[in-house]
């Protein structure tokens, strides 16, 4: 009983050191770029938090605690909703009862994977998860200013969208699939943006895509306020709005007296 004893109080102590490691890693200013043995996958900011240390540099065994701890340190997510979005990604694990997924897991087409990345090219095409600047320049097209909003990102997916669907011969974006898209695309707000005007800084998305790198050299800081999924919500439905490609209720009247004078 002893001995027993001694090695519970060893797996405890090894299991506390561990998660004490979990929750004490990665810098907004320390980054490293992934090397020829670590995962990487589709999603920019997954990647940008493995390669500043939030996550395993490795892009293996994120587990709820690891992803939480990167969410809450490296956005200043909400340990709730941080805790949430791992719920969602952890079907990316075809493991039963998995308590873990890696980045390269994300890779599955049609899982959380899809086609019209704003920077990634369709899994038709080979490579779905690496940066594409061919790719990323289709959606910057669109993205016209300084500064932008919900309807230049909206825009730009919208593009994206049509292009995919233009060349891709398995093209596929599901109901479901538009719903999980419309908060990538508010994302760059989330992430580095305002809430208040719905805005982001276009030189720190830019920077971002490109160098999967939080922009702190360009003068960005995480979030005071905790980020909370209410949000998110309230972003994800302005960019909904946004890729509408219907006018306002209030213009109809005035469209439908014009098609009938026309007919007349």
């Amino acid at each position: 009983m002893w001995v027993l004893s001694i090695k519970m109080k060893l797996a405890i102590l090894s299991t506390t050191l561990a998660v004490g490691a979990a929750y004490g890693q990665g810098s907004n200013a320390g980054w490293e770029p992934a090397g020829p043995d670590d995962f990487r996958g589709p999603c920019p900011m997954m990647n940008t938090l493995a390669n500043h240390g939030f996550l395993p540099h490795d892009g293996r065994n994120i587990t709820k605690a690891n992803a939480v701890h990167a969410l809450s340190a490296g956005l200043n997510f909400d340990p709730d909703l941080a805790s949430l979005m791992w719920d969602q990604a952890i079907i990316a694990n075809p493991e039963p009862n998995a308590t873990y997924f890696t980045l390269d897991n994300l890779n599955r087409h049609n899982v959380l994977e899809h086609d019209a990345s704003l920077s990634r090219v369709d899994d038709f095409f080979g490579n779905n998860h690496a940066f594409d600047q061919e790719t990323f320049d289709e959606t910057r097209l669109w993205w016209t200013g300084p500064v932008l909003d919900a309807n230049m990102l909206a825009n730009g997916k919208l593009a994206r969208q049509l292009a995919s669907k233009s060349k891709n011969p398995e093209y596929t974006f599901t109901k479901n699939t538009e719903q999980f898209s419309l908060g990538e695309i508010g994302a760059p707000i989330v992430a580095f943006g305002d809430f208040e005007s719905a805005t982001v800084e276009k030189n720190l998305v830019d920077f971002f895509f490109e160098n999967e790198r939080l922009p702190v050299e360009l003068g960005w800081t995480k979030k005071e306020n905790v980020v909370m999924l209410e949000d998110i919500l309230r972003i994800t439905k302005i960019i909904a709005n946004a890729t509408s490609l219907f006018t306002p209720a209030e213009a109809a009247p005035a469209a439908k007296r014009r098609d009938l004078h026309s007919g007349l």
